[in-house]
């Protein structure tokens, strides 16, 4: 496709929302097949491992692993599909192609629940699905047994970072809608479930802002940090000259280091709030006092499954209080928020009876007070949240916990609005309640379950069904075919190595671990690479050497290891840091060129053509 028409592209066109997301039934499942997500390291689950460890031994259960290399959820699964990297579009492409043809779909299902079956069916038909495994480097025989598993089970599937940051990102995600549809797994019990909010922002839309110089619209109401260079960077008089970062380090956790190094530079005003002098902050004009997370109040909604009721799903709240006294004079960050609203004049004029009944710490009476005011002034609805922090936070000594107590009042925690309350009455005191029980448990509260029976009514099209057809990755699906896709492969003697930037281990979180003594006696940053690679290549086992990339260099220590995979390179994110003025272990994200992205701004990060020298 051309960018033009990929930028027309709408990802929610098969469900409607930019911010639903499919979220395995892990405790129902009898098959998970992971795709590009090492959940023994990176989590994103409770008790992660706990979780896979448990499916991968149970004999009436499979765990399947998409994954270049051996990682430590591969080590694990009962599968593991070690496909050649920046291959998954063929991968999934063929699944699909095999379970149509074979028959595997489920009919029912579909005519239920799913348009434009009919007129997707022709993009599969014919495909060669033999020579794209070869392509991929696969076996028939393996795949063949996934597809015939997955069909037949209660199956799931989760996809991470892994594709979502490769060739064809958003095609594969798409791809993997058409795969779990077809085999009705979306909505039902083992399945994945739809979760999140229904907020969509059309790209067609003239009212959708789009980036200045990038072009690129809002999806989800939000934009892609790694166009910001450009957007920072030009000579346009609309180009972006102030920028905030809250809790962030854009100079190490973003694509292109260089690129944002000249552009902060430019930059007219860089406010910084941060707990540590980051290399963000040492570019700011202003540093910001902020409170640690163990300093604040935090909450947190989620949808979980049930670990006693099959067929559903629990809504949890909670609210984690502080567990470190306060020393300085730090703020929380949405305190931080509040009083830089006020100063810019973006907070009405409040009355006097709002802080009365806020200092009286009376929460029923705050309610009705507030409530009150917001009857009268409907225009500031929007604004409550910073009307209790400056009000009520004051007197109970936080902006960020007085905020939480005024969502209770107004709406349902779980923001899932067909959740069923679990033992709490309704009523005006409901929300009270609540909060309370919230307060008195912070490992979290169940306060709603949802019905599976309604979990597909959260598709947000006009006819509730999942769209398959969608006319705008036609032809892109059709250039993925094994010819094309072997060529587009090809390295060359400049870079032939393809490295994957960013590795979740014990030894890493983003930029966190910045003290290198957390590390002591251990390799934490170190290059993977393949026996066969490191012997083709002449280099040894802890050798110095160089990455060199289109977008920069980084020097590290070789690390030989089975667990990259033959071709492919592997450095951890999160290092780089400067620590007492002293830079520890290679910046991974100077090696990615921010404009090598897809058609929504996602950088590469799991494909970049490289190669390694001798130092």
């Amino acid at each position: 496709m051309e960018k033009d028409d990929l930028r027309n592209m709408r990802h929610p066109l098969r469900i409607g929302s930019q911010l639903l997301e499919l979220t395995p039934d892990y405790k129902n499942t009898e098959m998970l097949i992971s795709v590009g997500w090492n959940g023994m390291m990176s989590h994103q689950i409770p008790q992660a491992r706990r979780v896979l460890t448990r499916i991968s031994k149970d004999p009436d259960k499979l765990l399947v692993v998409i994954d270049p290399r051996l990682s430590e959820t591969a080590k694990i699964a009962n599968i593991h599909l070690a496909l050649r990297p920046g291959t998954d579009a063929l991968l999934i492409k063929s699944m699909i192609a095999i379970i149509l043809k074979e028959g595997m779909h489920n009919q029912e299902y579909i005519d239920k629940h799913v348009s434009g079956f009919k007129e997707m069916m022709p993009w599969f038909a014919g495909f060669d699905v033999n020579a794209a495994l070869k392509v991929c480097e696969l076996e028939y025989g393996q795949v063949f047994r996934v597809c015939q598993e997955f069909a037949k089970r209660q199956s799931c599937l989760r996809d991470d970072l892994g594709i979502l940051m490769n060739r064809h990102s958003a095609l594969v995600s798409y791809l993997l809608v058409v795969l779990l549809a077809i085999c009705g797994r979306i909505g039902v019990p083992g399945g994945s479930y739809l979760v999140g909010e229904k907020v969509y922002s059309d790209p067609n839309d003239p009212k959708t802002w789009r980036t200045a110089v990038t072009n690129i619209p809002a999806i989800g109401e939000m934009f892609p940090p790694n166009v910001m260079p450009e957007e920072i960077a030009n000579d346009r008089p609309d180009r972006i000259r102030s920028v905030f970062v809250m809790g962030a380090n854009p100079l190490r956790s973003y694509a292109d280091t260089t690129a944002y190094e000249e552009a902060f530079g430019r930059l007219d005003l860089l406010v910084v709030a941060e707990i540590a002098m980051s290399e963000t902050a040492t570019l700011a004009h202003y540093i910001l006092p902020c409170r640690s997370t163990y300093e604040s109040w935090s909450t947190a909604d989620m949808v979980i499954p049930s670990t006693t009721n099959k067929g559903f799903l629990d809504v949890v709240s909670r609210m984690r209080q502080p567990v470190v006294e306060v020393e300085g004079e730090q703020k929380e960050a949405g305190e931080i928020f509040t009083l830089l609203a006020d100063d810019m004049g973006l907070m009405p004029v409040l009355p006097d009876s709002l802080y009365q009944a806020a200092g009286s710490v009376d929460l029923r009476a705050y309610r009705d007070a507030l409530m009150d005011y917001l009857m009268e002034h409907p225009e500031n609805m929007r604004k409550a949240p910073f009307i209790a922090a400056k009000t009520l936070g004051k007197a109970i000594g936080s902006a960020q916990l007085a905020s939480y107590v005024t969502g209770l009042l107004q709406r349902s925690p779980a923001k899932q609005a067909e959740a069923a309350r679990v033992g709490f009455d309704a009523g005006p005191d409901q929300g009270l309640a609540l909060y309370e029980v919230i307060l008195d448990h912070p490992e979290g509260v169940v306060v709603g379950v949802q019905d599976i029976g309604k979990n597909l009514g959260r598709v947000a099209k006009k006819d509730g069904k999942i769209r398959l057809d969608v006319a705008e990755v036609e032809d892109w699906i059709k250039g993925i075919n094994p010819g094309e896709e072997e060529k587009r492969l090809k390295t060359d003697a400049e870079f032939p190595l393809i490295l994957m930037a960013g590795r979740h281990m014990d030894m890493n979180a983003n930029t966190g671990m910045r003290n290198p003594a957390w590390n002591e006696g251990r390799r934490p940053c170190t290059l993977a690479m393949n026996p066969a690679d490191a012997e083709k290549f002449g280099f040894a086992d802890g050798q110095m050497v160089k990455v060199i990339t289109e977008a920069g260099e980084e020097t590290i220590e070789v690390e030989v290891t089975g667990d990259a995979r033959k071709g492919q390179v592997i450095i951890p994110h999160g290092f780089g840091l400067v620590y007492d003025g002293v830079t520890y272990g290679a910046n991974v994200n100077r090696l990615t060129k921010n404009t090598n992205r897809d058609f929504v701004g996602t950088p590469m990060h799991r494909y970049i053509p490289c190669r390694v020298e001798a130092l």
